[in-house]
Order: C-alpha cells, then structure tokens, then sequence
C-alpha cells in the first residue's frame, strides 16, 4: 500500500529540510537556513496529522519523527549559533578562547535531543507541553540571528550574552514549565481564551514592521503568555 509510506515520505522531508538548514547555516546563509526550518516545520506538523487520517501511524514513524526533528530543530539551530559564535565579538579576556568557544553551539542539539526523548515519554503532554518545543526553539533562533544579526555582531553584543542567551533556551527546553498548546477541543472563549489571546497577540506582531524578528517575537510572547498562566493558576493559601 502506497499510502502507508506517505506520512514517512514527509517526515523525510523534514529531515532533508534539517539537513539542508545545517548546511546552509555552516555557510552562514542564515535566510536560506529558517527557511528550511520554517519548510521542516510545515511538514513536521504535516505528517502525524496525515498519519492518523489514514489510520497508518506506526512504531517506525513515530521513531522516525523524532531523528527527523532531532535534525531540523537540534542541529540546524546549533550550526547557526556555531557560525554566529565566529561573528560575534570576544572580550579581551575570552580571545585565546575564540576558536574553541562556538562548539559550545552544539549544546543545544544535545538539549533539544534530550527534550524529544522527555516528550516521546511522558504523559502528561498530550494536550500541554513541558518545556519548550523545539521546534519554536529552532524558530526563535533562526529568526532572531536573521532580523537581528547587525546587532549580534555589534560592540554592544558579545560571546559572553550570546552564550548566556544559548544556556537559558536550552534550560527551557528540559524545564518543568508547562506550556499550553495550540489544540482547540473546541472554539468556546471559555475554554480556549488563552489560546486566542495568544493568537490576537501574533495578529498584532506580524502587523509591526519587524519581519523575521515579528517570528522571534511570537514565541517570546507564548513563553511569557504561559508563565503568566501558570502564576495566575497556582492554588493560593
């Protein structure tokens, strides 16, 4: 049957689109690389959705999956930090370190490794994430180095902040943070307000002139949407 092999064939697709991003990013075509990010993604939220209308979905597939999104949102995000690492400025006391410091860049992949296998595992994100996806990860990163990459290489920027910045979004991305996902049971305000406040708020950023820096803007706002929810839902004594 052809059409068991169709959610696999995207899944594929992504994983190319990873590969695809990796290298650009090792050129430093950072365009080209949240392209194939933003590609990978289509066909990342693309492939379960047909599996289960088909009602193909396999062991393989979900294995698959993972190697595949290990790819376009672990590897790809880290060869465009470890090229931005060689463009950014050193303080004089982390010279003697330049060459060394942008592998640090891969970190990330082996975080947003570590994120997956937690997902494929836990049951408690079925309808809800805990920590960051890493495809929004891979989608911050992308967008930001793209819309703001005349600061990044700035004096005003430096390795220090950007491996700061590097460190937190990989903590977010094993955190117990619970994040809301974008999964309407059903279209009520009632159970679904935050989610369309969510919305409402991306409506308002891709309407700002910021191009690709309005992406990196919409998931700043999920992450501080969720913190919100989860300080306002906490039991009070």
């Amino acid at each position: 049957m052809i059409k068991k092999h169709i959610p696999n064939s995207l899944t594929c697709c992504n994983l190319i689109c990873g590969c695809m991003a990796t290298g650009a990013a090792f050129y430093g075509n950072y365009r080209w690389a949240i392209v194939m990010i933003i590609l990978g993604a289509v066909f990342d939220f693309f492939d379960g959705m047909v599996a289960r209308l088909l009602g193909v979905s396999s062991p393989i597939g979900k294995e698959l999956d993972s190697l595949a999104d290990v790819v376009t949102f672990g590897v790809a995000p880290s060869a465009i930090l470890f090229y931005l690492f060689h463009e950014v400025h050193y303080p004089e006391l982390l010279q003697p370190f330049a060459k060394v410091i942008p592998y640090t860049a891969f970190l990330m992949a082996a975080f947003s490794a570590l994120r997956l296998a937690k997902f494929n595992l836990d049951s408690r994100q079925t309808s809800s994430f805990i920590g960051l996806p890493t495809p929004a990860n891979a989608l911050f990163w992308g967008s930001l180095v793209v819309s703001q990459h005349a600061f990044l290489v700035s004096l005003k920027f430096n390795a220090v902040f950007l491996f700061l910045f590097m460190f937190l979004s990989c903590l977010l991305l094993v955190a117990e943070l619970p994040l809301f996902a974008l999964k309407f049971k059903d279209y009520t305000w009632r159970n679904n307000h935050i989610r369309y406040t969510f919305l409402f708020g991306c409506l308002i950023l891709l309407a700002l002139p910021w191009g690709m820096g309005s992406l990196a803007a919409m998931i700043v706002w999920y992450v501080l949407l969720s913190l919100y929810v989860n300080f306002t839902s906490r039991p009070r004594h």
